[in-house]
């Protein structure tokens, strides 16, 4: 391949990777009187947050070489309108970060695809390949705006945009195979479709036992915010911090019990758990099967193909219907049991229209340097009322309810490629980590002190009220008595009569954040995806913009500057 230096344009380099590729494959195999015919290129553009997407972006392009292409593998971000404009053959590998947004090293990409700068794109064929979270509204949300926007632009779609889960490892192998005759051949695709989750995932979790859990709030909060301990003893597991930690939790007991009770059944019935093994419809419904967010497949099953009662909108059709959306929110499994008491699933039926019960991810709170063998959390406790029931966050109660001190939880470690402490210990950071959005620069700071790294800590933190939600006070003060924490700013939004967040602190002190800044501080947010991280941004462009003078154009290209030097980087969810 050709380094990303030499001075070619981005057409004479695909042509070349091409070719040197073709004609070195050929010097190896074949004598110089019947060369082996030239590669074709390929450009390969990956989003990846937490480094999934771009592991399976540079699978692809290591595959497609047995399929006579020359690949190049680029974060989206390091593609150049001149490059895209080049491509004859695309491929995009990207997974969603927080509200149906792109991953951070997408950003500017997607910028480009929506600017009036974008290029034509009517002698590119394409394909995408998405991964999300089906716990989102916007299930895998960036694929499919990259996939829309590229088709906008004149590319031509060769292969329905595949949606993946858990699944994806398998579904690239599948998506591969059908991909490469059509990127030859130039079969032209439908419209781009979602693909069904399928029942097996692969992935392997260690069993690791529970030291403690306790609550970090105070008497009278309206919040429990549990610091949970858990012993890696054994497990083989290591991690660094900025990982998280994926553990598999078990549904509610309670919540089985009246799904059955409604279903009419006594839990005894055999079913098939998720990889298709015989298991008891019960033990399928605690530890296998979502139970809470209503599948599609399980809503139109009862709602819609059986036509019970409800006038659903239909693309096209009369706008006095709802949507599958505007009903599913706010509701879970049993509402729509309930709601339909005369639907009678068959048990094996039933599980069939579940989706998997699939981990929760948790950023790490700890440094292992300074807890060996040991990973904490910071875990909020999820319960809440609607539509007149109590609600709970299948996970959250997991961890602060039923698991005990002793008990053993299934947890596996998710590494994190674009989450990390700045690798000289000099360096200054900055911190915003309101709420939840501690936990990973609580693991920062620990470090740092372990290490005895000499670099300025600045961190931003705010909740509802000092008096009960401060979390890991003492420790935090201790760490500015001691000098560890150079400067910490709270926002405290309920002990006022207006409210007040992180992202005030950050333009009250504008000059001096642009400081640190300009002096090489690298920029850290963890926390809501929704409304936090995007208020703050906003902010971190006000900051650039007043303490610098300049436009907000050039405060846009600032901020972009230190995402494409991994300065600013964000655990969002």
């Amino acid at each position: 391949m050709l380094p990303e230096s030499a001075p070619f344009t981005a057409e004479q380099r695909a042509w070349l990777n091409g070719y040197l590729a073709g004609l070195f494959a050929g010097a190896v195999e074949q004598p110089l009187s019947s060369p082996r015919a030239a590669a074709e290129p390929l450009l390969v553009l990956y989003g990846s947050q937490t480094g999934t997407a771009e592991r399976l972006a540079r699978e692809v392009a290591q595959a497609s070489a047995e399929q006579g292409f020359a690949a190049r593998v680029l974060e989206m971000n390091a593609c150049t309108k001149e490059e895209l404009a080049a491509q004859k053959r695309l491929l995009v590998v990207t997974s969603t970060w927080g509200d149906g947004d792109p991953p951070d090293n997408a950003a500017q990409f997607w910028a480009l695809l929506n600017s009036a700068e974008a290029p034509r794109l009517e002698s590119t064929k394409f394909a995408v390949f998405g991964l999300g979270d089906r716990n989102y509204s916007d299930f895998c949300g960036a694929g499919k705006k990259f996939d829309t926007s590229l088709e906008q632009l004149g590319a031509k779609r060769v292969h329905p945009r595949i949606d993946s889960a858990d699944d994806y490892d398998l579904l690239i192998k599948t998506w591969m195979e059908s991909v490469w005759p059509a990127l030859k051949n130039g079969h032209m695709a439908g419209a781009p479709t979602s693909h069904p989750p399928t029942k097996a995932t692969a992935k392997q979790f260690a069993s690791a036992r529970l030291i403690s859990s306790r609550n970090l709030n105070g008497a009278g909060s309206a919040k429990e915010t549990r610091h949970i301990e858990i012993s890696l003893a054994e497990t083989g597991l290591t991690y660094e911090v900025g990982d998280a930690l994926g553990v598999m939790p078990a549904n509610c007991p309670e919540l089985v019990s009246e799904i059955l009770a409604t279903l009419g059944c006594d839990g005894e019935e055999a079913v098939a758990d998720p990889c298709g093994v015989e298991t008891s419809l019960r033990s399928a419904l605690l530890t296998q099967y979502e139970i809470t967010r209503i599948s599609a497949a399980l809503f139109e099953a009862i709602a819609e193909s059986r036509r019970r009662g409800i006038a659903l909108a239909r693309p096209g059709g009369p706008s006095n219907g709802i949507t599958r959306d505007e009903f599913t929110r706010g509701r879970e499994v049993i509402d729509l049991l309930l709601q339909f008491p005369e639907s009678r699933i068959d048990a094996s039926e039933f599980v069939q229209l579940l989706n998997p019960l699939k981990p929760r991810l948790y950023s790490i709170s700890s440094s292992p340097r300074a807890h060996p063998g040991e990973v904490h959390l910071t875990v909020g406790v999820v319960r809440y009322e609607n539509h007149g029931r109590a609600r709970k966050g299948v996970c959250s109660t997991f961890l602060g309810d039923r698991v005990k001190p002793g008990s053993m939880v299934p947890v596996y470690v998710q590494r994190s490629h674009g989450f990390r402490l700045p690798p000289d210990g000099s360096t200054p950071i900055v911190m915003i980590g309101p709420g939840t959005g501690i936990a990973p620069f609580r693991a920062f700071l620990e470090e740092r002190q372990a290490m005895g790294a000499g670099g300025r800590n600045w961190l931003f933190f705010g909740d509802q009220h000092a008096a009960t939600d401060f979390l890991y006070r003492e420790q935090l003060e201790t760490m500015l008595a001691n000098k560890y924490l150079t400067r910490l700013d709270t926002a405290f939004s309920r002990d006022q009569s207006e409210k007040l967040y992180v992202q005030h602190r950050m333009t009250e002190h504008a000059q001096e954040l642009y400081s640190w800044l300009e002096e090489g501080a690298h920029f850290y947010v963890c926390g809501d995806a929704k409304r936090m991280a995007k208020d703050v941004d906003a902010a971190l462009h006000q900051v650039i913009q007043v303490a610098s003078g300049r436009s907000a154009e050039a405060a846009i290209e600032y901020v972009a500057q230190l995402k494409s030097q991994k300065r600013y980087q964000r655990d969002v969810y």
